[in-house]
């Protein structure tokens, strides 16, 4: 039986001859970005070279996901590899769509390369003989909590409950074979550093969908026969800022709206406002004390004008917890490959204001989102693009391998020690039921 040194260098030497066509299909994606639960052809590309490499999969999951079992047959532990479909809107990226202006200006695209990685590496290593357990290869779609009212809509249809992939795939049963989850973000380089996982935790979040309704009328002749929606969401909107001396700043809350719809026309009074925001926070306390202060704020914004206000909240992401294991395991791997100079020092207390949906996983089960450089710009913004996508696919690529060597090999007692120690605050039981209770919708008469 070969050692876990002989496995690691074996995977990594066959995803190092394996660069060029798994950077290739990282570079694919870039240049055909799709936004959530509309990334058909980037589900077609990834199954595709599952195809290829003689791996069954299911595709279709939550509309566009797709998982594949490596090792099915062997009982022990799964450990999940997650990597994300979607993209962003962010028109003015060098790489966004013409039409639709997503772009991957989150790169994402690295991710379902580094899954392409991951899965060449173990099967043309021979490396799954050697491993107790199994690997999930799991592509996810909507991990980006944005085009809120399009999302509603699937939802209003039946055709989810939920506007987050993850929490989709939850509800659906495709994690319940699942015992952890790895995955890694591709950003910029960090004061030198090149790759780590700091741990710790990070912003949760709920969604509102939120409609002014006025009166139209004939904007210069006759402006005060109308009710003027947009005044309604101006108020409102200048309302919630008044909060924000009132948030507390250990609850790290964030609250920022977006107006998706103002007016008709400019010679009609807005009878028609849409506003989409987030509002985040450390803990789910702190995001429904936050959320009670913008619902009071849209009240008033209606009451102002003597219009009306919907206000939909939908459930968003649960805050992250990572698991401390497998952060160090993850530090341990990239500290082997670059050296311990290029990777992040652990900072176990470190918190995230940003959201991802891997948190509400993070809830049921042991899971860790890792950082590896290789882009330039700013992470969603018009300048973000991946520069070395040998670092920014290939290596993660690799640690995540070497990840999973660690985790299953020798009976898989890692993964077992990590499961014994794990404590899940919910059950999956107690995280659906908990999602049911955010959903709220109210009608407000101002």
């Amino acid at each position: 039986m070969p050692s876990k040194e002989e496995l690691k260098k074996n995977v990594c030497d066959v995803i190092e001859r394996n660069a060029e066509q798994i950077i290739a299909v990282a570079e694919n994606i870039a240049k055909n970005p799709e936004t959530g639960f509309r990334e058909v052809e980037t589900a077609k590309l990834l199954t595709r070279k599952l195809t290829e490499m003689g791996i069954e999969f299911k595709d279709g999951l939550a509309i566009t996901g797709v998982k594949a079992l490596l090792n099915d047959n062997v009982d022990g532990p799964t450990v999940s590899v997650l990597g994300e479909l979607d993209a962003l809107i962010v028109p003015a990226n060098p790489n966004a769509n013409p039409q639709t202006g997503a772009a991957h200006a989150c790169g994402h695209n690295a991710q379902i390369g580094m899954l392409v990685g991951v899965a060449l590496g173990l099967k043309e290593a021979s490396t799954l003989p050697s491993l107790s357990g199994k690997v999930a290869l799991m592509a996810v779609p909507a991990e980006e909590y944005i085009e809120i009212e399009y999302r509603d809509g699937l939802r209003r249809e039946g055709k989810l409950s939920y506007l987050g992939g993850k929490p989709e795939l939850i509800k659906l049963g495709h994690f319940d074979d699942v015992d952890m989850a790895i995955m890694t973000h591709t950003g910029k380089e960090r004061d030198g550093y090149l790759i780590g996982a700091r741990g710790g935790t990070s912003n949760g979040s709920i969604a509102k969908r939120i409609e002014f309704i006025g009166k139209g009328a004939h904007a210069g002749a006759a402006p005060h026969e109308g009710v003027n929606a947009l005044n309604a969401a101006t108020i409102a909107l200048s309302a919630i800022h008044t909060q924000r001396e009132t948030f507390k700043d250990e609850d790290t809350i964030r609250v920022h709206p977006i107006i998706t719809k103002g007016g008709g026309s400019v010679n009609a009074v807005p009878d028609d406002v849409r506003v989409e925001t987030f509002v985040r926070g450390k803990t789910i306390e702190a995001i429904l004390d936050a959320n009670e202060k913008v619902d009071r704020a849209l009240r008033a914004g209606a009451l102002a004008v003597g219009g009306s206000v919907r206000i939909t909240t939908l459930p968003g992401y649960f805050p992250m917890v990572s698991d401390p294991i497998l952060r160090d395991l993850f530090a341990s791997n990239s500290a082997a490959l670059l050296g311990e100079e290029k990777v992040i020092p652990i900072d176990p207390g470190h918190h995230g204001t940003g959201s991802t949906d891997l948190g509400d996983l993070s809830h049921i089960m042991p899971c860790l989102c890792g950082y590896c450089a290789g882009a330039t710009g700013m992470m969603h913004g018009s300048d973000f693009v991946i520069e070395n996508y040998q670092l920014a696919v290939v290596t993660p690529a690799k640690v995540m391998a070497m990840m999973i060597i660690d985790l299953l090999a020798d009976d898989a007692k890692t993964a077992k020690d990590i499961l014994a120690e794990y404590k899940p605050p919910m059950t999956k039981q107690e995280y659906l039921a908990s999602m049911e209770d955010l959903l709220k919708q109210e009608e407000y008469q101002g």
